[in-house]
């Protein structure tokens, strides 16, 4: 056999490296879902799977102990004849109404003022967001002792004359008391919101302005706020999905009890008193949470969209 003959029947060295390039190829795809699968996973637990269940309850009458069975409709029906739903309701709609605004506009004033390099402002803007890195408990409590009938801004007021305030006793004026320190708490944070997008207001815009005669009020009006509507409308957002899921602040403040006669109970708080315990209704609480849910997406949507208005 000649020399050539044996060549041509020597296979080629890098034959086999195809089917191993293509096993490679084939296996890729998989890849981005094996990082993904931690991530998704507690997602898929603690996300998920709870949702799902919630909306399943909403439409069963299980308890804590007993399984239940379906009942449709029944607990959204009960809801429209219970009077603690009612007042759960008003008091998370009117902690919209007062917080939102207020965690609106201050927090843009505050990041104006913060935002120029001058010496010493770096502790300012520390000492500004250290209430949003504090434990909400610890907030609520420190609250508590101040707001006190024996606490120090009573011991202050009736120093000068005033007279003692029942902050923590009045079902009006708790309500105010929470919403003032759910304000206190996140002024800091969206300052931080705001600091970010006013880094990129063209200064030029403002140099225009103050050529053309504006003060500072006027550029505040007719360039800033245009600049950073959209950082508004997310602000707006975000704060009103907290501010109606509101538990924490009013339910130190006013107790397990929700205040006097119950009067400055939140939705999440009943979501918690109907829900908890041996003899918990987790079907009706669940019910609630999904009135929570819906009306938390809604005020999402009303913001977003008054924003697209705003900019057409």
């Amino acid at each position: 056999m000649s020399s050539s003959t044996v060549s041509r029947a020597r296979p080629d060295s890098r034959a086999p490296d195809v089917p191993r390039g293509r096993r490679v190829r084939r296996q890729l795809p998989l890849s981005p879902w094996l990082f993904a699968a931690p991530g998704l996973a507690v997602i898929g637990v603690f996300i998920l799977y709870p949702f799902v269940s919630t909306l399943v309850n909403a439409f069963t009458d299980r308890r804590t102990l007993i399984p239940g069975e379906f009942v449709g409709l029944a607990n959204f029906r009960e809801l429209l004849h219970d009077d603690m739903f009612w007042i759960g309701l008003r008091n998370s709609t009117l902690y919209v109404l007062g917080v939102v605004p207020a965690l609106v506009i201050l927090p843009l004033l505050l990041a104006l003022l913060v935002q120029k390099n001058i010496p010493g402002i770096t502790f300012f803007r520390s000492a500004f967001y250290t209430p949003v890195v504090a434990s909400i408990v610890v907030v609520g409590l420190i609250w508590v002792w101040l707001l006190d009938e024996r606490g120090l801004i009573n011991s202050l007021l009736e120093a000068v004359g005033v007279g003692r305030v029942g902050f923590l006793s009045d079902q009006w004026l708790l309500l105010l008391s929470a919403m003032a320190v759910t304000v206190w708490k996140g002024l800091g944070y969206y300052m931080i919101i705001y600091l970010a997008a006013l880094a990129n207001v063209p200064r030029e815009l403002h140099e225009a302005a103050a050529v053309d005669g504006a003060g500072a009020v006027r550029r505040f009006v007719t360039v800033t706020v245009p600049a950073v509507r959209s950082t508004m409308a997310l602000v707006g957002a975000l704060s009103s999905v907290a501010a109606f899921k509101v538990f924490s602040e009013v339910y130190l403040m006013a107790g397990p009890s929700g205040g006097p006669a119950g009067e400055d109970t939140t939705l999440v708080m009943l979501v918690q008193r109907t829900g908890t315990g041996l003899t918990g209704r987790v079907g009706y609480a669940s019910a609630i949470s999904v009135v929570v849910f819906v009306v938390t997406v809604a005020l999402m949507l009303l913001v977003l969209r008054a924003d697209r208005r705003g900019e057409t």
